[in-house]
């Protein structure tokens, strides 16, 4: 909707260089004034404004505002009596009666919104006010001004003559729009980074290593080691700036307050020892790097996460603004780790499997420690229960067994799956009657272990083996098999006649 905003008598225009009423001004200093200069009469707004106020209008911002025509009609009772040439040159008008003929082309839009803060300052007795507007010249040009008025002496009674300049300041907000469009853009990308984003300050970091330097301090490695609060402290002077949203999300924070007043639960543990390669990092100068660390989520969850480290440009000398931005690895960590694991162990059981069995027995025979014991197990009456029950009552049957053994066999011991029913347990620094105590264990548990289960009864044959002095341990392993199968037969011969129809080979 576009308004006239200022309306005057054409006739009442003085196109001299000074009014004959207004002999008070100096004809040089208006017309050759660098700034737009507009001489108006604001008598009719003065009893406008004393009629609502007459009326009982004390909110006078709230009453203009719930109906903007109240401010159309102050606009239509301004008069405009003299315009300098600046104004002339500044609106492209070729003379006064051709700027005040198109004034509603000069102030339109959203003029009557800056004009409300206007008239709030003369309500107010105010004799000087300013605003900051938009304009337009007269070929629709769009120009940002700054207006400063004064009520002139001898007029503050009826506001007969009020002087304005116009300050033309289109390319400063324009600069500051571009500043402010820049700004935003930049925020945005922080904000709403795919990765989690911390601006921090390390510039108390930067001053204790001054200190350690001061005292002669060179290598940080050893020093760290021997004084491991060194690491601590610097922790805590890291003062956190800001995060973004990502960050919020990952952290399983409701909000930045709650984040920044936890911090010790996110930056705790595992995380010291990647810290202190980080100091070590900044130590030798190098302000950027990345690594791999752990920190945790503000439910307990421990997050995997690449750590790039970088010193803002323009703060290398004191580290005060420093941007590290954190991509969640967890997944990544979690699959590999996943796969590392199906690497060395069965998937059925959760035992190791027949290749880490291999890697153990070579490591052990390289460095021991001896004797080295080998208990070979074997799982009685698979086949009868895969061929009468089916194979899901087999697999049921196959992970009870790695129940069993995976509880027995604690480090340095391992238990491994080493064929469809067959199984191993490599016992280093273990004698003849280490191992027969193991198996007696193994025993007792799967006695437990058939108390908690139904059907199918778990039974193993078992044979163990110690090696000798220079002994391969695959000559162990064969004797500790051969073990097995005579324990083996002999579960068979005195078993129940329907697991006779078994082999003992099988």
């Amino acid at each position: 909707m576009q308004n006239e905003i200022r309306s005057t008598d054409a006739a009442a225009v003085s196109t001299s260089n000074t009014p004959a009423s207004d002999d008070f001004i100096n004809a040089d200093m208006f017309e050759l004034a660098p700034v737009s200069m507009w001489l108006e009469d604001f008598s009719g707004v003065k009893k406008l404004l004393d009629e609502w106020r007459a009326a009982g209008i004390t909110d006078l911002r709230s009453y203009l505002q719930a109906d903007l025509s109240r401010v159309h009609a102050c606009t239509l009772n301004i008069q405009v009596l003299h315009v300098n040439k600046k104004t002339l040159q500044l609106f492209e008008a070729d003379d006064i009666p051709h700027l005040i003929a198109n004034l509603d082309k000069v102030f339109r839009d959203d003029m009557l919104h800056t004009h409300i803060e206007e008239l709030l300052q003369v309500w107010e007795g105010k004799t000087e006010f300013s605003s900051h507007s938009v304009n337009y010249t007269l070929s629709g040009k769009r120009l940002d001004i700054q207006l400063n008025a004064r009520i002139l002496p001898g007029y503050e009674n009826n506001w007969g003559r009020v002087l304005l300049a116009v300050e033309n300041v289109t390319e400063r907000e324009t600069a500051r729009r571009k500043l402010t469009r820049s700004e935003d853009y930049a925020r945005g990308l922080f904000e709403y980074s795919p990765i989690s984003l911390w601006v921090e300050d390390f510039s108390q970091v930067k001053r204790l290593f001054g200190d350690l330097r001061q005292i002669g301090i060179k290598d940080f490695r050893v020093f760290t080691d021997v004084h491991p609060e060194f690491v601590e402290r610097c922790m805590q002077e890291i003062r956190v700036i800001d995060v973004n949203q990502q960050t919020l999300t990952m952290f399983h924070a409701p909000d930045k307050t709650t984040l920044l007043s936890r911090l010790s639960e996110v930056f705790r543990d595992d995380m010291r020892p990647h810290f202190n390669e980080q100091l070590s990092e900044l130590w030798h100068g190098n302000l950027f790097h990345q690594r791999e660390v752990v920190n945790y989520a503000l439910n307990g969850e421990q997050l995997h996460v690449h750590l790039q480290f970088s010193v803002f440009p323009g703060h290398e000398e004191d580290w005060s603004l420093v941007l590290v931005a954190l991509t969640d690895i967890t997944a990544r960590k979690k699959a590999e780790a996943y796969l590392e694991f199906l690497g060395k162990h069965d998937e059925l059981t959760k035992l190791h499997n027949r290749a880490f069995m291999v890697d153990e027995m070579n490591r052990l025979e390289r460095k021991g420690p001896f004797p080295v014991s080998v208990i070979m197990a074997d799982l009685n009456g698979l086949k009868e229960v895969n061929d009468q029950l089916g194979h899901a009552a087999g697999d049921a049957l196959l992970r009870r067994v790695g129940e069993v053994l995976g509880k027995a066999a604690d480090k340095p011991v391992y238990a491994s799956r080493i064929g469809g029913d067959e199984f191993a347990i490599l016992m280093p620094a273990t004698d003849d009657r280490g191992a027969a105590a193991m198996m007696e264990n193994i025993q007792k548990l799967i006695d437990i272990n058939n108390q908690y289960y139904s059907g199918s009864p778990l039974s193993l044959s078992m044979g163990a083996a110690t090696s000798q002095h220079g002994e391969r341990l695959e000559s162990t392993v064969q004797r500790a098999d051969a073990l097995m199968y005579e324990d083996k037969r002999s579960y068979y011969a005195t078993a129940p006649a329907h697991d006779r129809r078994q082999s003992p080979d099988e």
